[in-house]
């Protein structure tokens, strides 16, 4: 599973498997996930994350979609 960045305490990464779904990034914490489609940015699922941390994530990635955008196509080509 390759990470992609760390910021803070999380760590953005996708599966090197998940080729059959469209453009993604995961977002740990602890023991804590969640899912951002790319294309637009939206939460696609949520496992322990607090509504208001998933809104700072969520900026996060809006912030740094480009760069993991690249990350994505680069690993599964799409």
């Amino acid at each position: 599973m390759p990470t992609v960045m760390r910021i803070g305490p999380y760590r953005f990464h996708f599966y090197s498997r998940e080729g059959n779904e469209p453009p993604h990034i995961h977002v740990t914490r602890e023991e804590m996930e969640a899912k951002f489609w790319l294309r637009p940015v939206s939460l696609a699922s949520n496992h322990n994350f607090a509504k208001a941390e998933l809104a700072r994530i969520e900026k996060l990635v809006e912030e740094h979609c480009q760069k993991l955008l690249e990350a994505y196509i680069q690993v599964h080509g799409h």
